[in-house]
């Protein structure tokens, strides 16, 4: 029983490790390159952030004005 545990504990680490060494991974690391932005990516975030802020000023003018009109203050 225990030899058949230490087999397939040898089996299961070999395997594993085998599997480790020939894989190879999607994902690479290397540091950002800061000297040339990616100006598309730039715009885009700031041109979203600016929508988002268009859309909650105008969301809170029109709940003030809801406010407002049925609390009868205009």
């Amino acid at each position: 029983m225990i030899t058949e545990i230490m087999t397939l504990n040898r089996l299961l680490f070999r395997s594993a490790l085998v599997s480790k060494t020939l894989t190879r991974s999607a994902f690479t690391a290397r540091k950002p390159d800061n000297t040339t932005p990616n100006w598309l990516r730039v715009g885009l975030a700031l041109g979203s952030t600016a929508a988002l802020w268009a859309l909650l000023f105008k969301q809170h003018s029109d709940d003030v004005q809801e406010y407002k009109t049925r609390n009868g203050l205009q």
